[in-house]
């Protein structure tokens, strides 16, 4: 077999290529930490490290989902807390306001649920990020509009949202809801919050009933109508504040599993991706002796051949 006297040479200097990509793959390893900086570095466990990477961004749009429905169900169970402190007084006025109470008292009385009135509007179109959390899907405009007469005593309340709610998912396919509506008079879907047509709840409505009724030095109808009334709306702000506790409770959970989930999707990208360094560190010694024997070795080999031309 006859060769060429350029074949070693060549051969070396490939060797010598190989071994000097290999050391350089092994000092970006120990740099950076990573084995993987090119898919040629191993291209099926570089597939896998993509797919988990689309696997954690996913878990990452769910967790900042999660973030963003507490914030929004805090924000809810504040608001609420305030209309069951609105709705508490209401009850104790509409208790005052009996037999004993002079027409003075009752209209002092009457001036005080207007401002309550007031208050709880205000209350009820509070914000989160830009958008009004009780008006629906129709966030961006306030959900109620209040309306007096020139003597500052309230005339109606003005529902302007919808009943229909959004839903985030929490995880894959679990889409989740913590919205509540102003009001519901459509018979079906969630509960409204001032008004719902299926247990009773017309807070407003009532509030300003009970209102005219003492400005009017009517005792008798704040007791017959107003004070059940009040108590029923009472009932329906106190199921809202347990179902809003329900839902944390919710995320809590969904929370915790998710970044369980995300923990675990973590640790394989890490054990796909990450350089062992130990291991690295060794390796690059020994590629580097290598990288030393075949200079050496091709060394004598060289000057041996000269040697032998030479003669």
């Amino acid at each position: 077999m006859r060769v060429s006297s350029s074949t070693f040479p060549n051969t070396l200097v490939q060797q010598l290529s190989k071994l000097t990509a290999k050391q350089s793959q092994l000092q970006n390893q120990i740099a950076t930490g990573q084995k993987l900086t090119l898919p040629e570095d191993d291209p099926t466990a570089m597939h896998r490290v993509l797919d988990f990477q689309t696997e954690e961004s996913r878990i990452g749009q769910y967790q900042r989902n999660i973030t963003y429905l507490r914030e929004t169900a805090e924000a809810n169970y504040n608001v609420m807390k305030g209309i069951k402190k609105i709705s508490d007084r209401a009850g104790e006025i509409a208790t005052l306001a009996d037999d004993t109470k002079s027409p003075t008292e009752l209209r002092t009385l009457g001036q005080e649920v207007t401002q309550l009135i007031k208050q709880a509007v205000q209350m009820m179109n509070g914000k989160l990020r830009g958008d009004y959390l009780f008006g629906g899907t129709r966030n961006q405009n306030p959900p109620y509009e209040l309306a007096t007469d020139s003597a500052g005593k309230v005339t109606s309340v003005t529902y302007q949202g919808n009943s229909a709610v959004t839903e985030t998912e929490i995880a894959e396919n679990n889409p989740f809801s913590v919205q509540v509506t102003g009001a519901n008079t459509s018979g079906s879907g969630p509960l409204g919050l001032i008004t719902d047509s299926r247990t009773g709840a017309d807070f407003f409505n009532h509030l300003i009933s009970l209102q005219q009724h003492l400005l009017d030095d009517d005792n008798a109808s704040v007791t017959a109508t107003d004070r059940p009334n009040l108590a029923n709306d009472e009932e329906n702000i106190i199921s809202h504040l347990g179902s809003n506790g329900a839902m944390q409770a919710r995320l809590d959970t969904a929370e915790s599993l998710i970044g369980s989930r995300q923990q675990g999707v973590s640790n394989l990208i890490s054990k796909e991706a990450d350089a062992d360094l130990s291991e690295s560190i060794v390796r690059l010694s020994q590629s580097q002796t290598a990288y030393q024997a075949a200079l050496q070795s091709a060394s004598r080999i060289l000057d041996k051949s000269l040697m032998d031309y030479l003669r």
